[in-house]
């Protein structure tokens, strides 16, 4: 068994969420639809799955499903776009572990209903999330601060929930930061899997976002530094939640 990351970008991999989950025993089967089926990266993630296809045709061996972030938007003409949408709606209907990240959980609240909308200014650097009444008391943000530095970077968001979903932080800049939809779908519009290195890799492309938000190179640098180790702090600390209560335990030691 394993689970299923679809990766929509070379810099937007699993990072420290992937490393937590492979020190906890869980095996992750990387998918990168916005790349050919023979390449390397997607003949390794076949070659260890049972069937082939990226999007598999049945969840078997499915043990949870990732959305990780990337440059592409909801409502864009992506070929591979609509299947996985499909695949993520099917995991949520079937309460399989799901985590959406970035464009992973607009898509999640697009599949499931909810609305998704460029902003009009977008939100980059280190931003303060609030966690709500119901945020501050779910397993899964357990020990983190109320309110907590998050690395945010994106220009669309999430305009509406899907029915039915519960909202559990926002920012000043965008309300719907976190929310869960039924018993295992959970969606973060920031990226606690970012650490350091990949924030450092990112920082070339961020140009447009920072012109158009209005920050300087060097003020976004100047947020990393005096943020960082709180934000890694509780980000490991939510990576662990995840690997530790979002997933069966039976699951786990059957994989």
């Amino acid at each position: 068994m394993a689970i299923i990351v679809f990766q929509h970008g070379e810099l937007v991999g699993p990072g420290r969420l992937g490393l937590t989950l492979r020190d906890h025993g869980f095996k992750l089967s990387i998918r990168r639809l916005d790349l050919a089926p023979d390449h390397p990266i997607n003949r390794n993630a076949l070659e260890d799955f049972e069937g082939g296809n990226l999007i598999p045709t049945d969840f078997d061996n499915v043990q949870g499903v990732i959305a990780m972030g990337g440059a592409q938007n909801v409502g864009e003409d992506h070929p591979w776009m609509p299947g996985e949408l499909a695949f993520l709606k099917a995991a949520h209907e079937r309460q399989l572990p799901l985590i959406g990240i970035c464009l992973g959980a607009q898509m999640i609240a697009h599949t499931l209903g909810g609305q998704v909308g460029k902003m009009d200014t977008p939100e980059i650097g280190m931003k303060t999330v609030s966690l709500n009444p119901i945020g501050q008391t779910d397993p899964v943000l357990a020990g983190i601060a109320w309110d907590s530095p998050q690395y945010m970077t994106h220009g669309y968001e999430v305009k509406q929930l899907p029915g039915g979903a519960t909202l559990l932080g926002s920012s000043k800049e965008c309300k719907n930061q976190i929310f869960k939809a039924g018993v295992r779908t959970y969606a973060l519009q920031s990226h606690p899997e970012f650490d350091r290195a990949m924030i450092e890799a990112l920082l070339p492309h961020e140009k447009d976002f920072c012109a158009r938000a209005g920050i300087s190179e060097g003020d976004l640098r100047a947020q990393i530094d005096k943020h960082y180790a709180d934000f890694a702090r509780y980000a490991d600390r939510l990576c662990v939640n995840i690997a530790s209560y979002l997933f069966p335990l039976e699951r786990k030691m059957t994989a």
